[in-house]
């Protein structure tokens, strides 16, 4: 069947929501290690050492760590390759991208003042990607469960009348009343009904009742799954040196995240008695937010040598935009009138009302030992409740019920990174491992996620140049749809990235 691309060439405000869920808010609520080269090499064990502008976004206390002012840029190559398994049929993916990742600025302005024991201050800004939204992977194999299970899980219980067209309605018109008056789970229907996927048991509008038109048996599918985009923030930080062994700090962060996604699903059969042979149906989501999240943190010197840092990170609260569209094309088997394409294109964007996300706390604490200008050895903790998870207004009804999903499905993850650093003259030699638990209690959806890291600095003196190669894996399910058609494909993830970042002494 000939791809047709789709355009949309109008839209209208829904007054009901998409249908957010666990999977929509874990996107937003996990980061990448992301950062400087310096950071990514030591896989962001940083919590109780500073001095470094990712730091900050570890322990906000690091910033009164420099001991002048200093500004980082960084720029990364990510790899991500994606090796999905459907039904015994394995297929391989790969996405490669450039992006600027961070910059920053940390001002250090010391107190003149010999009989203060506050030592220091200071200020500063940094832009992050917390995380890369950049991914491709295809799926195919063959399933006895076919997609007419989706547009039957929204239909049955409807009443005809609300997801059919009115006499002389164009599918754009009645595509968007639907939507309007009914929500979003009618418009699914309404687009099964008119491809002729789904059949009523009798064509009264209260007929609520509904069965398939594609017989049962073997089906080819094909799932193409792209997306690109970003979760970022930029930083306010402010810290200060109290005697010769606390720093406290404190981070304002402004978030913002972008992701755009594209899905193309495509079935075939040649089941017996079939009336509908084909199923092509492309979905697009577009998403744009905006949050606010603060840091408290403390590091302090236990001994010259032994320093410990804490960490409370607040949640993030998000208000989240989305934005649909949809496409569907069948072949329908007409032994009376001859076999035809059936195409439901409503040239619709469906913009939904916005919804906030509040993204749970995380507390972090870290122990690092400095081996005064040879080196140093750091270990981090951190542990983040997924099960706080939160849409709101929680006095909605269907928030509610997916916040108590996800009080059911998540749980309590905990994160160990280590690194290390030595020192020959000018040069430094990095290494370090990390590895986090996975958010749900049944790891077979998302996997715990391990990785290490290695790299290298040189110090020209008031520059220093730094490069990093970081490695992770995770393996994870990925339903196609929500309800009804569950069926998903297992993907093993690889992510490989090259980091390298150039510091100045101001």
């Amino acid at each position: 069947m000939k791809k047709i691309v789709m355009l949309a060439i109008s839209s209208f405000v829904m007054s009901f929501s998409f249908g957010q869920t666990v999977t929509d808010a874990l996107r937003y609520s996990n980061d990448d290690l992301k950062g400087t080269a310096r950071f990514r090499a030591l896989s962001g064990a940083f919590g109780a050492l500073g001095g470094d502008l990712s730091a900050i976004s570890i322990n906000p206390a690091g910033s009164a760590v420099f001991t002048s002012s200093h500004a980082t840029f960084t720029l990364e190559n990510q790899n991500i390759d994606n090796e999905t398994n459907y039904f015994n049929v394995n297929n391989t993916s790969s996405e490669s991208n450039f992006d600027f990742t961070q910059g920053g600025a940390v001002f250090v302005f010391r107190n003149n003042r010999q009989d203060s024991p506050w030592k220091k201050f200071s200020v500063g800004i940094n832009f992050e990607n917390s995380k890369h939204y950049d991914d491709n992977w295809k799926a195919s194999g063959v399933s006895q469960n076919s997609v007419d299970q989706y547009f039957l899980a929204n239909a049955q219980g409807l009443p005809l009348g609300e997801i059919s067209a009115l006499e002389g309605e164009s599918t754009s018109q009645a595509y968007s009343e639907i939507g309007s008056l009914y929500g979003y789970q009618n418009q699914q229907a309404f687009l099964g009904y008119d491809s002729y996927i789904l059949e009523p048991e009798t064509f009264d509008d209260n007929n609520t009742v509904y069965f398939s038109n594609i017989a049962a048996g073997d089906f080819n599918q094909a799932n193409n799954y792209s997306a690109t985009g970003y979760n970022g923030k930029v930083t306010f930080n402010a810290a200060a040196q109290y005697t010769d062994d606390l720093y406290i700090g404190l981070n304002l962060n402004s978030h913002f995240l972008n992701y755009e996604r594209y899905t193309s699903y495509y079935e075939t059969n040649n089941n017996t008695n079939t009336l509908v042979d084909e199923v092509l149906f492309d979905n697009t989501l577009a998403t744009n937010g905006t949050g606010f999240s603060f840091q408290l943190g403390t590091i302090y010197k236990v001994t010259p040598e032994l320093r410990i840092g804490f960490t409370y990170d607040s949640p993030t609260w998000m208000t989240i935009e989305e934005e649909t569209t949809q496409y569907l094309e069948t072949f329908v088997i007409d032994e009376t009138n001859g076999d035809f394409y059936q195409i439901v294109n409503p040239n619709i964007v469906n913009i939904f009302p916005s919804y906030k996300l509040q993204t749970p706390s995380r507390f972090s604490s870290s122990i690092a030992y400095v081996f005064g200008q040879k080196g140093l050895i750091s270990f981090d903790y951190s542990t983040k409740d997924f099960s706080n998870t939160k849409f709101k207004p929680t006095s909605d009804s269907y928030y509610s019920a997916q916040n108590n999903i996800m009080s059911n499905l998540l749980t309590r993850a905990n994160t160990y990174r280590i690194g290390g650093e030595y020192k020959i003259k000018q040069f430094s030699l990095r290494g370090g491992y990390r590895f986090e638990e996975s958010p749900y209690k049944n790891n077979e959806v998302i996997g715990d996620l391990t990785g290490y890291s290695f790299g290298l600095g040189y110090d020209f003196g008031n520059t220093v140049l730094d490069l990093a190669y970081s490695n992770s894996s995770q393996e994870r399910q990925e339903q196609f749809f929500d309800v009804g058609f569950t069926n998903a494909a297992n993907i093993d993830r690889t992510n490989s990235n090259i980091t390298l970042s150039l510091s100045f002494k101001l």
